[in-house]
């Protein structure tokens, strides 16, 4: 290739829907909402890796803005591997509306949400797809579902920086990131790729949210860190970026998500900096996108 085709200016042409940079020759890809459905601000919830907790963040804070009075819709966006619907207890599918459009599942709490094993008539059958048909699904899941007036969407992404993350940067007009990370030493890496990954796509990161911080004894109360001293902070540190929760290993809290109760999960303590720092983050004008 030549040093002409490496550099991002007027002369270089590029398919832009694989291409994270935010380059010259970059176009506006922002999928429309369809008629029916009016989202005032999204939320994406993402990690550098698995395992961190990122779908229980999702769902905490969901349920959280849930009970400050807000309409808040929860699309999940993690195709091949969906947990949602596990989370909140959610059986029934989705189903179409006169018009054609996906009809959201609604939870107890009166939450509007969205997953690829609402649409599954075998919830266990695995999506075994290729990431074209996966970016679709996603943009199906803002363009053609009905989700009527939400006032915030929490989006639960896939881990890594791969084609759904991508799509639902560049398909959706995400107003701000929360980074799910864990304590041990791999969190400069975790956080890194996250970080990286969104300011390439211009997306403002809101913060951090360290999950499996520690472990509180039953009998006096302190603080076990089982993973040692985590390196959050210096990370935070080095990007700018606050750390708004430091949540627990908390058995019960594991048992509501696998019962389908997570809503009645009081979290609004633990995660209050996050919620707050959600609700006070501003939309991005849609024409800067």
């Amino acid at each position: 290739m030549s040093e002409q085709n490496n550099r991002p200016d007027e002369s270089c042409t590029h398919d832009c829907s694989s291409c994270g940079a935010n380059c010259s020759s970059r176009k506006p890809t922002l999928a429309k909402l369809n008629k029916n459905s009016n989202v005032r601000k999204t939320i994406a919830v993402v990690s550098g890796k698995g395992g961190v907790g990122k779908t229980m963040v999702s769902s905490m804070l969901a349920a959280s803005l849930r009970r400050q009075g807000l309409s808040v819709g929860i699309m999940d966006a993690d195709i091949t591997g969906p947990s949602i619907p596990q989370c909140f207890g959610l059986d029934e599918p989705c189903y179409a509306s006169p018009e054609n459009y996906i009809i959201p599942v609604t939870t107890t709490t009166g939450m509007k949400a969205v997953s690829i094993n609402l649409l599954l008539t075998d919830k266990t059958a695995p999506v075994i797809w290729r990431g074209a048909i996966i970016s679709d699904m996603i943009r199906q899941f803002w363009t053609e579902v009905d989700w009527g007036n939400i006032d915030t969407m929490v989006i639960d992404c896939p881990p890594g920086t791969g084609d759904v993350p991508l799509t639902v940067f560049q398909m959706i007009p995400v107003d701000g990131i929360v980074i799910v990370t864990s304590p041990q030493d791999l969190v400069q890496l975790i956080v890194g790729k996250a970080v990286r990954m969104a300011q390439m796509m211009n997306i403002p990161i809101i913060g951090i949210v360290e999950n499996m911080s520690y472990v509180e004894c039953p009998d006096c109360g302190k603080k076990i860190r089982i993973f040692g001293k985590g390196k959050t902070d210096e990370v935070a540190e080095k990007y700018g970026i606050p750390v708004l929760a430091r949540l627990p290993i908390k058995p019960e809290l594991a048992n509501q998500a696998d019962s389908g109760i997570i809503e009645l999960h009081d979290c609004d303590k633990e995660i209050k900096d996050l919620v707050d720092a959600v609700m006070a983050q501003p939309v991005i004008d849609r024409n800067d996108r």
